[in-house]
């Protein structure tokens, strides 16, 4: 299990104005800025769990990923994952988690993908057994075979990253922080990552905490969503509880022959009307859609229409408007 109570992180960062002037002042007196990374972050993740840890740029996701992992040592603030301390239990803590960092390598760069594979087993001291059938159990379901003897410098950003999830995995790690793992991915790779992800929770039971920005990950992978915004906790629920909160509104695209002076009933809003093409919105708590068309269908002939709910997207973002991050 993983509890965080009330863990805060300060960065002290120098600021300068640009040019070989202000450069030579820093020499003698420096301005210095303080960025509240993390302001009491305080959740608990249960075992075998997959959640969405989501958020804006800097609003402190890899910051909350590097002190579970132990990198950072929060300001205060307790962190307990498994019974021990990441920044104080770092060597026993290492052990049960892996970590991949999509923008970030653990593969020695100019070295078969094998061989690095080998170091990190011994790194982490893997039994030679555990590690053979880690080995042939990632090398399939990650589609490795024809990859491991190559550099990690000549392989495409969607091979490496699959390489990278073996990595993080051969020691067969409790708990897996993913940071933007697909990022840069054509779909091919993602699907596959995704897939990949799910075989291993469902089958290992292995935690899953990811971090993305990209929706379509965290609606393939995970039912609760943790929302971070300026260093706090914003939100924290099912993704089908953000679904409903959202669902009262739906959209209607329409194609359709008339002259297009609709007259629009409570609870419908035009979006765009232009030469026999209409988006409208509608609230569902005023008009339900079957009505909606309807009302439609009395003013003009249709040719085509189409209702449908907010993307996962539109979902977030509106939740950055509601918050103002």
């Amino acid at each position: 299990m993983i509890e965080l109570k009330n863990i805060n992180k300060t960065f002290r960062v120098l600021r300068r104005d640009a040019g070989f002037g202000e450069a030579i002042k820093t020499l003698f007196s420096r301005e210095y800025a303080y960025i509240h990374a993390l302001k009491d972050v305080s959740f608990t993740i249960s075992d075998g769990e997959m959640v969405g840890y989501i958020g804006p740029n800097g609003a402190g996701k890899s910051s909350t990923i590097k002190v579970m992992s132990g990198i950072l040592t929060p300001d205060s603030g307790e962190c307990i994952i498994d019974g021990l301390i990441p920044w104080k239990d770092r060597k026993e803590h290492v052990r049960h988690i892996g970590v991949v960092f999509g923008q970030r390598s653990q593969l020695w760069w100019d070295v078969p993908v094998i061989d690095s594979l080998e170091l990190i087993g011994d790194i982490y001291d893997v039994d030679k057994n555990e590690y053979n059938k880690n080995l042939e159990e990632l090398t399939y379901m990650l589609d490795l075979e024809d990859i491991l003897q190559t550099p990690a410098r000549q392989l495409s950003l969607g091979q490496r990253m699959r390489c990278e999830i073996a990595a993080s995995l051969i020691h067969s790690p409790k708990i897996l922080f993913l940071d933007e793992p697909t990022i840069g991915l054509d779909a091919v790779s993602k699907i596959a990552v995704r897939d990949f992800i799910k075989r291993l929770n469902k089958e290992k039971g292995t935690t899953v905490i990811l971090t993305t920005h990209d929706m379509q990950d965290i609606e393939a992978l995970t039912e609760r969503i943790i929302l971070i915004g300026k260093g706090q906790i914003l939100l924290d629920g099912s993704l089908n509880e953000l679904k409903s909160k959202n669902s009262r509104y739906k959209t209607i695209t329409m194609e359709y022959v008339g002259d297009g002076d609709f007259s629009l009933s409570d609870g419908i809003k035009s979006i765009k009307v232009l030469d026999g093409h209409g988006v409208f919105s509608i609230d569902t708590s005023v008009i339900s859609a079957s009505q909606a068309v309807e009302s439609f269908l009395r003013q003009v002939e249709v040719k085509d229409l189409s209702i449908s709910g907010s993307t996962a997207e539109e979902m977030v973002i509106s939740l950055y408007k509601e918050y103002e991050i």
